[in-house]
């Protein structure tokens, strides 16, 4: 069992940054695709970044491309979703997700494709 656990989340203003991390216990996130989904009040959980299982591919949807980068840290066990340029719109709980049961270089956006789940953090960007 792989348990997942997000943080900084916070609240910042409009145009400002946060750096979200997910940490694995007892484990290297080594050969799992990972994601970050986020989902807001009274709307479906959405994709909003991943990187392969290979570690070769990274996908973005379009309304953080350019703004948010999802990256990793095998040697810290973590994986990173640096945010700039924060909207109001991007408010939401932000969950982490990882996925170990293929090697591929695609990259996971849907939420039946992830195995284990973070418990969220929450990102409120005031305007």
């Amino acid at each position: 069992q792989v348990q997942l656990v997000e943080s900084g989340g916070g609240l910042v203003q409009a145009g400002g940054s946060l750096r979200l991390s997910c940490a694995a216990s007892g484990r290297t996130f080594s050969s799992y695709a990972m994601g970050w989904f986020r989902q807001a009040p009274g709307k479906e959980r959405e994709f909003v970044a991943g990187i392969s299982s290979s570690g070769t591919k990274t996908y973005y949807a379009d309304s953080v491309k350019g703004r948010f980068t999802i990256s990793g840290d095998d040697a810290k066990s973590t994986n990173n979703l640096q945010m700039n340029s924060l909207k109001p719109e991007d408010t939401a709980v932000y969950y982490c997700a990882a996925d170990r049961r293929r090697l591929t270089s695609t990259v996971l956006t849907t939420t039946p494709e992830y195995e284990y789940w973070g418990q969220g953090t929450q990102v409120t960007v005031s305007s």
